[in-house]
């Protein structure tokens, strides 16, 4: 009977330090909301060179989700206002059939974006990997981050861990049918996050160095 207690008692002090890591990290994380700017269009000074639009669902393989479609509004507003010279949209584009960053491309240009100002990241499969990418390919080592509100922390966090400048501009425009379900799935990405910086992750897929300075057609293929 001891010896069951033991074993009890052992894997209670498992149990709770686990979820004690976990509260941690998502402390963590959280620890980087003064990166978040209020209002991007009145508040941020002085010119970025990009604003990174981090992908979302696209419907049929080609229509921006009402997520996306905010994230890409954010950073038109930001483009139209000078704040940033070029607009940097990573995404999903793993096969033929389902390319975010193409529906985005083609969501801007009827926004009257120049297009050589659109520069596209095809293997932004996640955040950490279009954060990733953003300073070792497009070597941006400051800009801002256009997304929701409930994902900019993790964004941030990341960017910050990475050595990036970055603010983060909220792009919430309108109540998201699955607000609930995406803030969950933000406690477990924050772990992927935080595993990521700590174990020295590197993105799947990098490439020759794209100067985000140049013309932006360059990447749409």
């Amino acid at each position: 009977m001891l010896g069951k207690y033991i074993n009890w008692r052992w894997a209670l002090y498992f149990l709770l330090f686990g979820f004690w890591s976990l509260w941690l990290i998502q402390q963590r994380v959280a620890s980087f909301d003064n990166h978040i700017v209020d209002n991007c269009l009145q508040d941020i000074k002085g010119q970025r060179p990009a604003v990174l639009v981090l992908g979302a669902r696209v419907d049929g393989g080609e229509n921006v989700s009402p997520v996306f479609a905010d994230r890409l509004d954010m950073a038109a507003s930001l483009y139209e206002s000078g704040l940033v010279r070029k607009i940097l949209i990573s995404g999903d584009h793993g096969t033929v059939f389902y390319n975010e960053v193409g529906a985005g491309k083609d969501y801007l240009l009827e926004k009257n974006v120049a297009a050589e100002d659109i520069f596209l990241d095809h293997a932004g499969f996640d955040t950490y990997d279009s954060i990733y990418r953003a300073k070792n390919v497009f070597h941006l080592d400051k800009m801002l981050i256009s997304t929701q509100d409930f994902h900019l922390l993790r964004s941030l966090y990341i960017a910050k861990r990475l050595n990036v400048k970055a603010w983060g501009c909220r792009a919430d425009k309108r109540y998201y049918a699955n607000i609930k379900y995406m803030t969950r799935r933000e406690w477990l990405a924050s772990i992927k996050a935080w595993l990521d910086i700590n174990l020295g992750s590197t993105s799947k897929f990098l490439g020759p160095i794209i100067d985000i300075e140049g013309d932006g057609q360059q990447t749409w293929n």
